[in-house]
């Protein structure tokens, strides 16, 4: 059997590093003042940071077309057996919903869109994962189902520069957001396979890169501990906008959990547009690549 495995921007896959890498990726939608940008074909990271920067304008992300993945699909499966989709957590978006539904009701039995529980880094580490396990001859399903396993052994925990974005999407109030700003508090969210959620309100951006750091040491002491020992456990950094300080906590993270830093990344613009720049992630997962 030959399987293609399809991912979505949300991943960091870029384009080019599909064509690289053999697999597929699907360009997330977008919206500016109203008018649709698919990232990394007609949108550039530098583009979108210009946009999101500017407070006249109107920035929001969405779905793809479910008629063009369809198609995407369709063309796929003249040149292989079967697929297997990893988008997006579907705790962030409906995109996974909406994938899943329409493999189920068109693509029956050649298509499994899996809800990874993941996004930008940790996805990005998925899609290796069912290279790896497709180029070992495993089938679309087994290699769904393994994905779906291994679904919540990951996480993301994330800094943010300003509250200005969680305030203008709606995730705080105008109040607690002045309150912030005032405090210089530097919130650190986590996703931990669904939403993004508050971790810790430390006030600097040093306490922050701590913060971080010891919820990942504790994850490695706790939740992973197993599969550290069977040196199944990787780190990625992630940041929005410009990488300075990303590459600094990379060699601070290294250093504090004696792992090496698999990625350093951009954080997917789907998470981007509610986080704003200047925000940075230190993340773990399991990984069989």
């Amino acid at each position: 059997m030959k399987t293609a495995i399809v991912t979505d921007s949300n991943s960091g896959i870029t384009q080019a590093l599909s064509k690289e890498l053999g697999i597929f990726t699907i360009p997330m939608p977008v919206l500016i003042n109203g008018e649709q940008f698919l990232e990394d074909i007609s949108l550039t990271q530098e583009q979108f940071y210009e946009k999101l920067k500017d407070d006249t304008a109107q920035v929001s992300t969405s779905q793809p077309s479910a008629y063009n993945v369809g198609e995407l699909w369709k063309k796929i499966l003249e040149d292989y057996d079967e697929i297997v989709c990893i988008p997006m957590s579907s705790g962030l978006s409906e995109t996974c919903s909406s994938l899943a539904h329409l493999a189920e009701t068109e693509f029956a039995g050649k298509v499994y869109v899996v809800d990874n529980k993941r996004i930008s880094v940790t996805q990005k580490s998925s899609v290796y994962d069912a290279i790896e396990l497709a180029k070992q001859g495993k089938s679309a399903k087994e290699i769904a189902d393994w994905l779906t396993e291994t679904a919540m052994q990951a996480g993301i925990y994330i800094m943010v520069d300003t509250l200005k974005y969680l305030k203008k999407g709606g995730r705080l109030t105008p109040a607690a957001a002045m309150i912030g700003t005032l405090l210089k508090i530097k919130p650190v969210l986590q996703i931990q396979g669904a939403k993004l959620d508050q971790y810790a309100k430390p006030r600097n951006f040093f306490k922050a890169k701590e913060i971080m750091i010891n919820a990942v040491k504790d994850d490695l002491e706790n939740r992973f501990a197993e599969q550290k020992a069977a040196g199944k456990i990787k780190l990625a950094i992630a940041y929005t906008d410009k990488n300075d300080e990303a590459l600094i906590f990379k060699k601070e993270a290294e250093e504090a959990l004696g792992l090496p830093v698999e990625y350093v990344e951009p954080l997917s613009l789907s998470v981007s547009c509610h986080i704003g720049p200047g925000a940075l992630a230190l993340a773990c997962y399991v990984a069989c690549h």
